[in-house]
């Protein structure tokens, strides 16, 4: 670690002469030669590039020993953590949730944000999750009696094993004044976010092996009832697609979902560039170079900000994600399936949009009669509920104005994708919109397609903003 610290420093020592491009080669350099590397799937043209960058080097030596010593981004951190409160299980869990508080000058929300992750999840949500708590401010008084009190609120979870307390000593941080002043902020609000960014790699470090998947919060949230359930329905409908990040809240550090095996590159990454800007921008930068390109964000938000007061000076930050809702159970199941469609597409705003729960559409060209938008699950399934609306806030009238909503069996191959070779029809479609309940009362077969199919031409184009099916929950045993 002092190795580690040692070299950033030297860094450190460039900054007139520093620049942002040779920031980005640094990062992008880095984070690539791990991935590839390591993980042993590089092309041999990419070998052969990464030996003729190995070979000329940048001209400073000050950089060599930060290139040997955080190469392997995927190894955690030697830090010897201080256990305040609860101890680690030895089984894994299914979620970490992870939150790094420091002391405020006005108002303290930790407890209430303690709260609210129990009191919103269910008897067995909490068998799947466990909640770390890093108390990263010096003030060791503080942390003494705030630890007192989440162990009098909270000792059962404690008991548990759903909720640890711990704390990285200051030993292991790097130096904090002199850092860089990127973007004119002043001295002191460049400290704080610079150790934030320690204090948040250290989070991550320790949490690496606790579970599958990883959620930051702030301290400072209020959750949505069953937060965990609507949060593996995510998870399931994202199964064999690549993800980095997934968004359910769209402010700060607020639901931010990972791999927990990403956990050490994002750890490392946090402390390399800890000076360079704020979290949530490395964060996004992060994301880029794992080559998840856009943000992939979920609505409703399962996370909303309660605080008033920033840990930042106490500054007001009365700030609210006005995409969230209290109760969002009802996110639909949305099975895994294939996408076909004869309606031209504008641009990359293709079939699958229309599928998804992140906040995009689908969108065509002017349908004719008998067009078709048909989901083919990967296998048949039983349906509980059908929701389908058209057309978008700015573009009222991209509706679906005649259409027909039907479901499927006996799945054939044509030219023009999958189809079902027999049809139901369940209803029409109103306004732009349809939506029809008990269908696995109506219907006697397991469904294998969900059809949406034009009864009229029209002139205007086509927006699907959104198909949302819920399936069947089977009795349980």
């Amino acid at each position: 670690m002092r190795l580690v610290w040692k070299s950033l420093d030297k860094m450190r020592c460039l900054r007139k002469r520093s620049t942002i491009p040779f920031l980005g080669f640094l990062i992008t350099f880095l984070l690539f030669l791990n991935l590839y590397i390591e993980d042993g799937y590089v092309l041999e043209e990419d070998k052969r590039q990464l030996r003729e960058t190995s070979a000329h080097p940048p001209s400073s030596e000050r950089y060599v020993h930060t290139f040997r010593d955080l190469t392997n981004f995927s190894g955690t951190i030697n830090v010897t953590y201080r256990y305040l409160a609860g101890t680690p299980l030895n089984r894994k869990k299914y979620l970490t949730i992870g939150l790094s508080s420091v002391k405020r000058k006005r108002g303290n929300y930790l407890l209430e944000t303690i709260k609210s992750i129990f009191d919103q999840s269910s008897y067995e949500e909490l068998k799947e999750i466990v909640v770390v708590v890093h108390l990263a401010d010096f003030d060791l008084v503080w942390c003494e009696n705030l630890v007192q009190e989440i162990t009098r609120k909270f000792a059962h979870h404690i008991i548990a094993g759903r909720l640890l307390v711990i704390q990285a000593p200051e030993e292991y941080y790097p130096s904090l004044d002199g850092l860089k002043r990127n973007y004119n902020d002043p001295e002191d609000r460049v400290r704080f976010r610079s150790k934030q960014n320690v204090d948040y790699a250290f989070l991550l470090n320790f949490c690496t092996n606790l579970s599958h998947f990883y959620m930051m919060l702030e301290d400072d949230v209020r959750c949505s009832r069953n937060f965990l359930t609507a949060l593996k329905k995510v998870i399931t409908s994202r199964e064999g697609s690549y993800w980095v990040m997934l968004e359910f809240s769209k402010l700060g550090y607020i639901g931010k979902l990972y791999h927990s095996r990403d956990l050490p590159r994002l750890a490392h990454f946090l402390l390399m560039f800890y000076q360079e800007m704020p979290c949530d921008w490395l964060l996004i930068h992060f994301r880029g170079l794992l080559a998840q390109k856009d943000v992939i964000r979920f609505k409703p938000s399962l996370f909303q900000h309660m605080g008033y007061y920033s840990s930042y000076k106490g500054a007001e930050n009365k700030l609210k994600d006005d995409d969230f809702e209290e109760d969002s159970i009802d996110i639909p199941d949305n099975p895994p399936a294939s996408l076909y469609t004869n309606i031209n597409v504008f641009e990359n705003y293709d079939a699958t949009k229309a599928y998804s729960s992140v906040d995009e559409y689908f969108w065509g060209k002017p349908p004719s009669t008998g067009d078709f938008f048909v989901i083919v699950f990967n296998k048949s399934t039983k349906i509980s509920k059908i929701k389908i609306a058209t057309g978008s806030d700015d573009r009222q009238n991209d509706v679906l104005h005649r259409g027909a909503l039907e479901v499927g069996e006996k799945v054939v191959g044509t030219k023009k994708g999958k189809q079902c070779t027999s049809y139901i029809t369940l209803g029409e479609f109103k306004n732009g919109n349809i939506e029809v309940q008990n269908v696995d009362h109506k219907i006697a077969f397991d469904i294998e397609c969900v059809r949406i199919v034009v009864t009229a031409s029209q002139k205007e184009w086509l927006i699907i903003r959104s198909i949302s099916l819920w399936t069947t929950q089977p009795p349980s045993q």
